[in-house]
């Protein structure tokens, strides 16, 4: 059953149910509020003093009866921007305290991963792990690039196309730098694109290997990214891994000639 839209702001199903038969009914007495929304008379009254915290309802004393009803629509809004300003407060906090959690997790000693993404957002999430490794002066390294039109019949818009060029474009911004060694079949209007941009150099591979992955390399992690109609994206987070990944790239770079 699709989500109504106050749930998906963060009420429960009974808040929910209880609020639009407020909406419905008016002011009401719990009685004909509990067979409106059908929600047991045991839990309406924690709902009721739940969507009144929240700023949704009220309630008026009659003649020694309690009466409820909903406060107007528009209220969701500031119920909404309040949410916006704990998540706010709360990525804050997590700033200023993740230095020490990340301390937290280095010291437990190694940590060996493999995780395996599917797909075009899968593919952007693994890649989105560079930037969570990587600062100011650091540098990944590519490995195999293949050229564009294996993906062209799978991304007729050119999403991948654009994803990358927009990518490096931020890459150059937060002070990363890469190298690429890019398959001798690749397109050279690629490899001048990817050298224009800054703290950028691409390359030809010195050989001509062809394959459907490509590697990506960087402090503990080589990402195999395979290519095919649904890509495969393989993050091994292993330091000893990743070492003998950049050992192959770095005798192929000294091999290869800069790109002109």
């Amino acid at each position: 059953m699709k989500q109504s839209i106050l749930e998906m702001i963060g009420l429960t199903e009974g808040e929910a149910k209880t609020y639009k038969a407020l909406l419905r009914l008016g002011s009401s007495s719990t009685g004909a509020i509990s067979s409106e929304a059908g929600v047991s008379t045991s839990k309406l009254y924690i709902i009721l003093d739940k969507l009144e915290r929240k700023g949704l309802a009220s309630h008026v004393d009659r003649n020694g009866v309690r009466n409820f009803q909903a406060v107007e629509p528009a209220k969701i809004r500031d119920y909404l921007n309040e949410k916006k300003r704990e998540v706010e407060a709360l990525e804050s906090e997590l700033e200023a305290q993740l230095p020490s959690l990340m301390q937290l997790y280095a010291h437990a000693g190694a940590h060996e991963t493999v995780t395996v993404f599917s797909g075009m957002k899968g593919m952007r999430t693994a890649h989105e792990h560079t930037y969570m490794k990587l600062g100011k002066g650091d540098i990944y390294y590519v490995l195999g690039v293949p050229d564009y039109p294996p993906w062209e019949e799978k991304d007729p818009k050119g999403q991948f196309a654009r994803y990358w060029e927009t990518d490096h474009r931020r890459r150059a911004a937060a002070g990363i730098g890469c190298r690429m060694l890019f398959n001798t079949d690749a397109n050279a209007a690629l490899l001048k694109q990817r050298n224009s941009t800054r703290l950028c150099e691409a390359r030809y591979m010195p050989i001509d290997i062809r394959t459907p992955a490509y590697f990506t390399i960087y402090k503990d992690t080589v990402l195999i990214t395979m290519i095919s109609a649904e890509p495969i994206c393989i993050e091994v987070a292993n330091h000893d891994v990743a070492d003998a990944f950049k050992a192959y790239f770095d005798e192929f770079w000294r091999k290869s000639k800069p790109f002109k």
